[in-house]
């Protein structure tokens, strides 16, 4: 039987999304991160929120680890192209 999109699980939609071709992808993916846009200033702040608290969750299971201040700048570097800190 056919499963509705909203009958789908978080992972059955990434799968789904993940099985597109590249073009297929990087238009849903604008899409997805055109809709972040419109988010109220409340909504922001709760899903950061909800970032920390799944980060702390994974630290306290142990199945992921602290990355260092270092680490930290030099993927910042990567992403914006320019050094973060001085030294």
């Amino acid at each position: 039987m056919f499963k509705g999109i909203l009958d789908m699980t978080i992972n059955e939609v990434e799968a789904a999304a993940l099985s597109l071709d590249l073009s297929g992808q990087a238009a849903l993916a604008e899409k997805l991160l055109r809709s972040l846009e419109d988010l109220s200033q409340e909504e922001i702040e709760q899903l950061w929120a909800d970032e920390a608290l799944r980060r702390d969750q994974e630290l306290d299971a142990g199945t992921q680890r602290p990355e260092t201040v270092k680490k930290c700048f030099a993927n910042s570097e990567l992403v914006l192209h320019e050094p973060v800190f001085n030294s």
